[in-house]
């Protein structure tokens, strides 16, 4: 679990100003987690070990364009470490499971959800199957593809007051059935 005083939205508005320190504050803090994140997607140590260096050099060079409007920093952290590791996997042709990459975003939104971790990903797996479709792919567009309530909305032809409702309620029944 983070510490809860690691400051993520300034250490990447450090970042976005050029404080080196920030980035390695930043490391030191989720560098071994965005590690366990991109191994289990790519399922290679050294492949996993280049996204992460990867993701910190588009970390650094990104976190100016970082908006909290859209989610937590720590959230973007990873979901730009998810996302390199997505597109190598689809560069290369490998076929990527849905629910596993779900699985990875959901246990990573600790500090929304107040789980402990990937510690419990089966449990995550049983209780995104319990979703009605519609809902479970809003979830997962949210929390995996990095999708705004208005892009989901979009996406699916769906009104955004319903979007928000569905994911809203989704993640009170995952609560729930994480118990």
């Amino acid at each position: 679990m983070p510490e809860l005083t690691f400051d993520y939205d300034a250490t990447l508005a450090a970042c976005a100003r050029g404080e080196r320190q920030a980035l390695q504050h930043l490391y030191e803090q989720e560098g071994a987690r965005l590690l366990g994140v991109a191994r289990q997607l790519v399922r290679d140590t050294a492949l996993a070990e280049d996204i992460v260096h990867d993701a910190f050099i588009k970390i650094w060079t990104g976190a100016g364009s970082f908006d909290p409007q859209r989610g937590s920093a720590r959230g973007w952290i990873f979901s730009v470490t998810r996302h390199l590791a997505l597109n190598y996997l689809r560069s290369q042709g490998r076929e990527v499971q849905v629910q596993d990459t779900a699985l990875d975003a959901l246990a990573i939104a600790t500090e929304r959800l107040d789980w402990s971790g990937v510690m419990q990903a089966e449990r995550i797996h049983l209780c995104l199957d319990q979703l009605e479709p519609q809902r479970r792919s809003c979830v997962i567009h949210a929390y995996v593809d990095g999708y705004s309530h208005a892009e989901i909305s979009q996406k699916l032809a769906t009104p955004l007051g319903t979007v928000k409702a569905w994911i809203k309620r989704s993640l009170a029944a995952l609560r729930g059935c994480m118990g």
